[in-house]
């Protein structure tokens, strides 16, 4: 990346405004030693949330509630946010993020458990956003997942999918890195969807079911 690159995304990433609620939340997230979405990140999943006017969607990795708290405010008042951790601390802490920032407990439900036995009990077709932040070697079986889960129109969001620009590098072969490699070929390849690779934080895959 050229310094005038570099220079420019770290601005992009620093521009949002972040308010005490969040600064909270991330706090809570260095405390349980899980890693939030960046500012620029969280300012993503706000307007995509907004502009895809979802009703319902699902996050896969709750964390410290950072990511949800920015999915909920992007959503309309009645939109509901299903969001699931095997870490109970993770989905407590959470839980008060999302009290902190206003959103009534009828706009979330919280589930404890793997993500891998969770997903397959949801209904097909029913949600309109589904934003994976979860561990790389369950992602192609997630990203299969979400596709089923989501409606026609409906936005597929991958966290951390250049894994700190390893995926761009050829020689780079650790377990994780190739997993995100072949599930962004695999998603760019899929016939029923549409995507792209936005570098903000650490890359967000986005796509769109068609």
């Amino acid at each position: 990346m050229s310094a005038d690159k570099s220079t420019s995304w770290s601005y992009a990433e620093d521009l949002p405004a972040e308010d005490e609620v969040m600064l909270r939340a991330r706090e809570r997230s260095f405390e349980l030693g899980v890693k939030p979405i960046s500012r620029g990140v969280g300012a993503v999943l706000t307007v995509l949330a907004a502009g895809s006017k979802a009703q319902t969607a699902v996050e896969i990795g709750t964390g410290a509630g950072v990511s949800g708290v920015c999915i909920l405010r992007g959503l309309g008042p009645q939109a509901v946010l299903t969001t699931i951790d095997v870490d109970v601390e993770h989905l407590k802490a959470a839980r008060e993020a999302f009290s902190e920032a206003g959103s009534p407990a009828n706009r979330t439900r919280t589930i404890s458990g793997r993500a891998g036995d969770v997903l397959p009990r949801l209904t097909d077709a029913a949600y309109d956003l589904v934003f994976v932040d979860a561990d790389k070697p369950g992602l192609p079986g997630y990203v299969e997942q979400a596709v089923r889960l989501l409606k026609a129109g409906g936005l597929l969001i991958i966290n951390d999918a250049l894994d700190k620009d390893r995926v761009a590098n050829p020689a780079a072969r650790d377990a994780n890195t190739v997993v995100l490699r072949q599930v962004g070929k695999a998603i760019r390849d899929d016939d029923r969807l549409a995507s792209a690779m936005l570098p903000t934080g650490d890359g967000l895959l986005v796509a769109v079911k068609k």
